[in-house]
């Protein structure tokens, strides 16, 4: 029979004992509380010790359980995915060990929530255009191709499309510099994460003080009012603040 352990999700600042309910990663609907030493916990909930598949029902499940805590404690540090101990007492040996460090991040996160922003063009053959017309190069480059019928055609194509390309990051950084200087007013911090595709030209993750979680969404209300034209903009929040901290427990550590 395989061995159980302990599947930690996040710590909070708390020394009550708190039940949240059959809502443990896994599926087998094993119960999630709080294992706690002097005023910290961790939330934790049975589980397999094998490793955890990463998948997205599991990283859900872990996100969904944090979501849960957040609704309760105003400061929730988010521990890093398919995170196991062997039992509790370890748990409580890993909070002593770094109490310092845990109650200072909890801390700085007080009162805190990330919301991510993804902006999408909508229509990439008028970024294309303004690419095209606003590069000499590019533009002089296209004219004499439409010329020019001889070998040298496919690799002046290779070479207009690699300066599109190089033009085009270029161009996702400068539009993405432009929101977020809208926003930056209102946040503590924030990071850009890498996009994915043309379309894309920003995933940017920020850290706002829940009070002032309004004046960011009317921001985004005038934002997408602006760009409405332009740009599809993808808003997500609360989240866990991920991007901002995510406690690491490397396996050794649980052995000390």
């Amino acid at each position: 029979m395989e061995k159980e352990g302990k599947y930690i999700y996040c710590i909070i600042g708390a020394k009550q004992e708190r039940n949240f309910g059959p809502i443990g990663i896994g599926g087998r609907g094993d119960e999630v509380s709080t294992i706690s030493y002097d005023d910290l916990s961790m939330v934790a909930g049975n589980c397999l010790m094998s490793k955890l598949e990463v998948s997205r029902q599991n990283l859900l499940a872990h996100e969904k359980v944090i979501e849960e805590v957040m609704k309760e404690f105003d400061s929730v540090l988010p521990v890093r995915f398919g995170t196991i101990a062997s039992g509790a007492d370890e748990i409580r040996n890993l909070l002593d060990r770094r109490c310092r460090e845990f109650k200072t991040a909890l801390r700085d996160m007080e009162h805190k929530i990330e919301l991510g922003v993804k902006g999408i063009w909508k229509n990439m053959d008028v970024v294309f255009k303004e690419i095209v017309e606003e590069n000499k190069d590019i533009k002089k480059m296209k004219e004499k191709l439409q010329n020019d019928k001889t070998k040298k055609n496919i690799q002046a194509k290779m070479e207009i499309g690699k300066m599109v390309a190089q033009s085009l990051e270029r161009k996702k950084e400068k539009e993405a510099e432009k929101i977020v200087d809208t926003l930056r007013r209102t946040v503590v911090n924030y990071k850009l994460n890498k996009t994915m595709g043309d379309e894309m030209f920003m995933n940017a993750a920020f850290l706002v003080d829940k009070g002032r979680e309004k004046e960011f969404d009317n921001i985004m209300d005038d934002l997408s009012e602006e760009y409405k034209n332009r740009v599809k903009f993808m808003y997500a929040g609360p989240l866990p603040v991920y991007n901002f901290v995510s406690i690491v427990i490397y396996p050794e550590e649980w052995e000390k």
